[in-house]
């Protein structure tokens, strides 16, 4: 389709509000005419700031505007399906955070509406649009270190979330690892087998709450490589997220980007910035450019490079580090698809 691409924005939290501010402020090849949320002032306050003129409660109003080409799902993880299910009958372009769902017929039926309907979806995993990650990938393609052996992920959270989003979140690892999970995917293809322990070691909270906060999981890919993803709930220092890739002709590595490079030295030695303590810090420009791939996608009428298998299979992996924490053995995705 060709012209301006018009969105509704379903849901103003904060990772909504980010997605907003980015289509106004960094995207001339689209624009935001609606913004809707069940809590009315959350819309009609961002509508304001944003200069959007339409607003309410109801998303069902954003989908029966004819003006609103594509939707954006920012809300509760709950509703999710449900939204992308009613967007597709209304032939809207879609693009949801993850997940997209955390019952697995509930992500199989939004699947096959949006198929029957022939709209495009895109799902939210925004690491893969960090320039370095993108980078290894390329670099991976290119046979930088020929066949890859070994990848290791590094995921820790500088505080964890409120108890009451664990509660309601899936747990860790449909919420935290679950974006390690589609990274793994992205770099080095599917994933056939989990094994998952964890702990609780940063709040007792967590705990009573039936979650863990601080997990190893290791894979088995289909190609043979290996893998293993270390998460926790708390690093004091910040937002850490480092990956290495070691193959037959020598390793690869991303690591954390500063807000700065200027190192200060005494006699104490070199001191460098902080990292980046927020998410919406570390990967501000990978939020802009997974948006402006959705916006590609949709006018050129593309494939979307965050398919909706893409959403489902992370969940999948989820359930199997589940099982394997609950069950303390190796779980492969077929018994959780099966």
């Amino acid at each position: 389709m060709g012209g301006t691409l018009k969105f509704g924005l379903i849901g103003a939290g904060r990772i909504g509000r980010l997605h907003a501010e980015n289509i106004v402020r960094h995207i001339p090849e689209a624009e935001l005419i609606w913004v809707a949320d069940v809590v009315e002032e959350a819309a009609a306050k961002l509508a304001r700031e944003l200069g959007v003129v339409r607003w309410g409660k109801d998303y069902e109003a954003v989908l029966d505007d004819p003006e609103v080409d594509a939707v954006l799902i920012c809300t509760s993880t709950d509703t999710h399906a449900r939204i992308i299910r009613d967007a597709a009958a209304a032939g809207k372009h879609i693009f949801c955070e993850k997940p997209l769902a955390l019952d697995l017929g509930e992500i199989d039926r939004a699947l096959e509406a949006v198929e029957k309907a022939g709209v495009i979806l895109q799902v939210g995993f925004h690491r893969r649009f960090d320039p370095n990650f993108r980078r290894l990938k390329e670099m991976l393609a290119e046979g930088t270190i020929g066949r890859p052996w070994l990848l290791k992920i590094t995921s820790y959270d500088p505080a964890p979330p409120p108890l009451s989003y664990v509660k309601v979140s899936g747990g860790i690892f449909l919420d935290m690892t679950i974006h390690d999970f589609d990274m793994a995917r992205f770099l080095l293809g599917e994933v056939e087998e989990v094994y998952a322990a964890g702990s609780v070691l940063v709040d007792p909270e967590i705990g009573v709450a039936g979650d863990v906060d601080t997990a190893v999981v290791t894979l088995v890919f289909e190609s043979g490589a290996l893998g293993v993803i270390t998460n926790c709930r708390k690093a004091s220092y910040g937002h850490d997220q480092r990956i290495e890739v070691l193959g037959e002709k020598g390793g690869l590595f991303a690591e954390n980007p500063l807000p700065h490079t200027a190192l200060f030295a005494d006699e104490g030695g070199y001191r460098s910035a902080p990292l980046h303590y927020f998410f919406m810090e570390r990967y501000r420009e990978a939020y802009i450019a997974e948006m402006k791939a959705f916006v590609e996608a949709v006018r050129e009428g593309k494939v979307p490079p965050v398919t909706g298998r893409d959403g489902k299979i992370p969940v999948v992996m989820g359930y199997a580090a589940k099982r394997s924490l609950k069950e303390r053995r190796p779980v492969k995705l077929s018994e959780i698809t099966g």
